[in-house]
């Protein structure tokens, strides 16, 4: 399937998918504190755990779809849709 430009996506689809990628951001967001709590409790309990990496390993994800997410928010600003 090819990823389609905001500029290339219709009204609907724009707001769609700007709802699915803020809801996303923010479960990714959250597991992310959880798992940095979980690992953080494990970490005072035990030594050195190899589950520290799964936070980080997310937040690159979270930063690629706030930029996603910036570019929709700015076709729809240009398109004045709100």
């Amino acid at each position: 399937m090819k990823v389609k430009k905001p500029s290339e996506m219709t009204n609907e689809e724009l707001i769609k998918i700007e709802k699915a990628i803020k809801v996303l951001i923010t479960f990714l967001i959250v597991l992310t504190i959880i798992l940095l709590l979980i690992i953080s409790i494990l970490f005072l309990k035990k030594d050195f755990s190899p589950l520290i990496v799964l936070p980080f390993s997310l937040t690159p994800i979270i930063i690629i779809n706030s930029n996603s997410l910036k570019e929709i928010k700015k076709e729809i600003a240009f398109r004045e849709l709100r």
